[in-house]
């Protein structure tokens, strides 16, 4: 098998001749793969990962001008507006995350959410998409529509997350206005990957924190598991064999039936610190496959080689011969990782066939 089929096999339960490998790396990490490793190359190509994300979608106007009115009450230079109209300042504390500032947080009435200016996506305005996935699969690898963060992220966003929240549970017309428009711009972003044909479509929300739901099941069946689904049907509409991946941190267990309602094939990450994966397999695996399971911030960071290796075994025999888990650490490694640990979870996969 190619890595591709052998990817899609094992995450349609197929059986599986390899075990894949999959992580991503923090900028002081990826120091430490050019130091340790002594390779320039990429380190996806250099671990052989098995598949490619698509690029990202570019929104057919640009309204960062537009944006800028806002976030004049902030009173601080903004290090980015994004293709939504976020603002973004770093923080000192973290590698991935930043300071939001959201625009349509003051926002009062109806007409100033209809009033936003919500970016469009369109194939003219993301022309080579298809050419680049069959670029992918001409080198045996799986292509990825990556598009996480794909409807409540977006949306509380751009509006607050408190603000959505009260929004939402009041039954305020603002709510269905403004979600309804970022399901549409997220519909039309899902069409668009799905078109250029790739194997996996990867959405995403975090739904979960890390003991608990970010809210109750029955907010989230009304106002996000439909519009969910709009956007995976949608998806499906244009390529039926599509493989749905859904991305939440956190404790999710009790929404993990809606995901598969709303048409999700594949949860990540499943993190060990939040729920247990053998329990969450034998609940949740003739419906799903899984993606994740080792822990980033535990046994990752804070673990021995052994005990990594350890980890990944035990986790793929949960799974079985059939497949069903692209094992993988649940989120960026960041710097505190031993490089002997990334080292022993790529051992462990490229072993456990043998």
């Amino acid at each position: 098998m190619t890595p591709r089929e052998n990817l899609l096999h094992l995450l349609r339960k197929e059986g599986y001749e390899e075990v894949p490998v999959d992580f991503s790396l923090c900028p002081s990490q990826e120091e430490s793969y050019r130091k340790n490793e002594h390779s320039s190359s990429d380190y996806k190509d250099y671990f052989q990962m098995p598949w490619k994300r698509l690029p990202g979608l570019k929104p057919d106007e640009d309204f960062r001008e537009q944006y800028q009115k806002y976030h004049q009450e902030v009173g601080l230079i903004l290090e980015e507006i994004d293709e939504w109209g976020v603002g973004h300042r770093a923080t000192a504390s973290s590698l991935h995350m930043t300071q939001m500032y959201h625009p349509l947080e003051h926002a009062e009435t109806e007409e100033e959410i209809l009033a936003y200016p919500f970016p469009s996506y369109s194939a003219a305005g993301n022309p080579g998409l298809r050419e680049y996935a069959d670029r992918v699969h001409s080198q045996g690898l799986a292509s990825v529509g990556d598009m996480q963060c794909t409807i409540w992220e977006t949306a509380w966003y751009i509006r607050g997350m408190e603000n959505l929240m009260m929004d939402m549970m009041s039954d305020d017309p603002k709510a269905e206005i403004l979600l309804d428009r970022v399901t549409e711009m997220a519909i039309q972003r899902a069409v668009l990957y799905a078109q250029a044909g790739p194997d996996i479509l990867f959405l995403g929300d975090d739904i979960g924190m890390q003991h608990s739901l970010m809210m109750s099941t029955e907010l989230y069946n009304k106002w996000l598991k439909p519009r969910l689904k709009r956007v995976i049907d949608a998806a499906r509409e244009v390529k039926p064999d599509l493989i749905v991946f859904y991305h939440s941190c956190g404790y999710v267990e009790p929404m993990i039936p809606y995901l598969i309602e709303a048409g999700i094939d594949v949860l990540n990450p499943i993190q060990p610190e939040c729920m247990d994966f053998e329990e969450i397999y034998q609940k949740y695996g003739d419906r799903l496959s899984f993606h994740g399971t080792i822990g980033t911030q535990s046994i990752m960071p804070f673990g021995t080689p052994e005990e990594v290796k350890a980890q990944v075994k035990k986790n793929l025999d949960i799974a079985g011969k059939k497949g069903g888990l692209f094992v993988a650490p649940t989120h960026l490694i960041e710097p505190e990782v031993p490089w002997e640990n990334i080292l022993a979870y790529v051992e462990a996969c490229r072993e456990y066939m043998k």
